[in-house]
């Protein structure tokens, strides 16, 4: 019975070890250039920045994992969730925009 314990805990602290290394490098994912999510994220932001009608009413939000960008909020019309999307996309670094805009009701 004391070996089995044993054996449970060196199986945890395998596991543990994988689980904070993996912690340890979520939210890096880098661009070829050196730069990673959080570059990107503000690359996006300052992209539709530059469009006035994307501007308030409408409300933005920019998130950035792997390099995927996720656009969510509100808009006036689904016009300008594609025109964000657009925007998003020509962004260098970004590989793929998840558009989860919706318009205002």
């Amino acid at each position: 019975m004391k070996s089995l314990k044993g054996l449970y805990g060196i199986g945890s602290a395998i596991i543990l070890a994988g689980a904070l290394a993996g912690c340890a490098t979520y939210g890096k994912g880098g661009t070829e250039d050196g730069g990673g999510d959080a570059k990107v994220t503000a690359n996006v932001r300052a992209s539709i920045d530059q469009h006035p009608d994307l501007g308030p009413p409408n409300i933005i939000d920019v998130q950035t994992m792997g390099n995927v960008v996720y656009l969510s909020g509100t808009v006036s019309d689904g016009l300008e969730g594609r025109e964000a999307e657009a925007a998003a996309l020509q962004t260098p670094g970004v590989t793929q925009v998840v558009n989860q805009l919706s318009p205002i009701k």
